[in-house]
């Protein structure tokens, strides 16, 4: 083999490589002898077919495969001689081959640019950290109350009000004629709740106890039922009892319901739960800062063909999104993709880095970091966790997939650790205020258009899927119930 470098262009090379006849032929005549070991044809017993036959016969095929395979050796071969690592798939374009003749391709690739990483000993990062917070575990339980309340008969004489629970009976009408599964006796409803579909709940205000009444409401174009939807219905009720709402003691028995032993156990789980939701967003914010600070502190060339590949990815997604809308937009598609190009350089930046310091400080992905990734991926789909954990198990591509966030966490884990970390108290609404802010300063000053969302949500995007692709800046979170404070396991 003869290997020719024809261009040393910054991180891009090319080269004409020649891989002698002899050479190819050799390997052609391994191939046939592989092949006449087993080979059957009309006429000769299994194993006994001429090789001069089967080369007839199979010769083009073989020839094919022997060619490539003789490129990817021979490339592999060369790139490794020269000492270079490929940044990609290398471009192959084959220029001269004939039977018998040398075969002639050229070969271009771009390679891995030299990256000498900063002293992570003096990142100063701050991380924050949960401040107690007594009012969030009161109203953590005050919720879970009244989730699991009850109710009893109202004291007085009065009529009913939002809030109160009805005990009715129902009957429902389509076109005059009773539909099926419109019929309830004895049934208690909490007006207000919004578990009747719209109007229904409304129309009962005001009744007092023994009343009856006609409802009238009109059926939601989405409504599950097919043969009820978009339909205009009327519902014979009568209200036969009017019952108060009453939110359950917080005591050991509320916290029995929802699954911890005592009262102070299920205080413990509702700040833990709170901890890990917390430090989950703290987490995302702080690595944020973190590559942040990685992009200043490195400067190096990056592959143009992966800031290329990177970009048509970020601008394929912002195309998708502005399809079909016909606003005028204040940037011209040469001012996006200049943005958008940007931020595919800092992404390939990001991700070459973090992959330089994984591969500098053997860092691993085994497969036990690979098997708890996939349960946390089948955990978002509550009741397909198996055929989930199947897809993953019988798909080694999305195996593949799966490692790279992995690794870019244990690399992030790597150089947080090595940083200098300053502790910051904080409550869970000032990291919201924080997180929501960020957002903020983020968002146009001018109101935008249909493209310019586009634009902005494309970018925005691409911005946050820093490093690996895994590094998304974490939308600011409302207080939610967690599983403790709805009554979860």
């Amino acid at each position: 083999m003869q290997v020719v470098e024809t261009k040393s262009e910054g991180l891009s090379r090319e080269f004409k490589v020649t891989v002698a006849a002899k050479d190819i032929e050799e390997k052609i005549n391994l191939r046939l002898e592989e092949v006449a070991a087993t080979a059957s044809l009309p006429g000769f017993r299994p194993g006994k077919v001429p090789v001069a036959l089967l080369r007839k016969r199979f010769g083009p095929a073989i020839m094919g495969e022997i060619l490539d395979q003789a490129v990817n050796d021979s490339s592999a071969q060369a790139l490794m001689e020269k000492g270079l690592r490929p940044a990609g798939q290398p471009q192959v374009e084959i220029t001269s081959f004939d039977e018998g003749a040398d075969l002639e391709y050229t070969l271009a690739v771009d390679i891995l640019p030299e990256i000498k990483t900063m002293d992570f000993s003096e990142l100063k990062l701050e991380k924050m950290v949960l401040k107690p917070d007594e009012k969030r575990v009161t109203e953590a339980l005050e919720n879970l109350a009244a989730a699991h309340k009850s109710s009893e008969p109202i004291s007085s004489k009065r009529k009913a009000k939002a809030g109160d629970v009805v005990v009715i009976d129902f009957l429902g009408k389509l076109d005059g004629e009773e539909f099926a599964g419109g019929k309830a006796d004895g049934y208690h409803l909490e007006l207000g709740s919004g578990s009747f579909i719209p109007g229904f709940e409304d129309q009962l205000i005001g009744l007092g106890a023994g009343e009856e009444t006609v409802v009238k409401v009109t059926f939601p174009e989405a409504y599950g039922a097919k043969e009820l939807a978009g339909k205009d219905a009327e519902f014979d009720v009568t209200l036969h009892e009017i019952r108060e709402a009453k939110p359950a003691e917080i005591d050991d028995d509320l916290a029995k319901k929802a699954g911890s032993e005592t009262l102070e156990a299920l205080k413990e789980r509702i700040v833990d739960e709170q901890r890990r939701e917390f430090d989950e967003m703290a987490r995302m914010q702080t690595k944020r800062t973190l590559l942040d600070k990685l992009a200043e502190a490195h400067d190096f060339e990056t592959p143009s063909r992966m800031v290329e590949q990177e970009f048509e990815s970020i601008w394929a997604q912002f195309e998708a999104q502005r399809k079909g809308h016909d606003h005028d937009d204040d940037k011209t598609d040469d001012e996006h993709k200049a943005e958008f190009r940007e931020i595919a350089e800092r992404r390939v930046k990001l991700g070459l880095l973090l992959s330089e310091v994984g591969r500098a400080n053997a860092i691993q992905v085994s497969q036990e970091d690979v098997n708890r990734a996939m349960m946390r991926e089948a955990q978002k789909y509550p009741g397909q966790e198996q055929q989930v954990l199947e897809y993953f198990r019988s798909n080694e591509q999305a195996q593949e997939q799966i490692k790279a966030p992995v690794f870019e966490e244990k690399v992030v884990d790597y150089i947080i650790e090595l940083a200098q970390v300053d502790e910051k108290p904080t409550t869970v609404e000032d990291l919201i205020k924080a997180l929501e802010q960020e957002q903020e300063e983020e968002k146009p000053k001018k109101k935008p258009v249909a493209k310019k969302k586009a634009a902005s949500k494309a970018k925005k995007k691409a911005d946050a899927d820093d490093g690996a692709g895994t590094t998304k800046k974490p939308a600011a979170k409302k207080k939610t119930a967690s599983k403790a404070e709805s009554g979860g396991e």
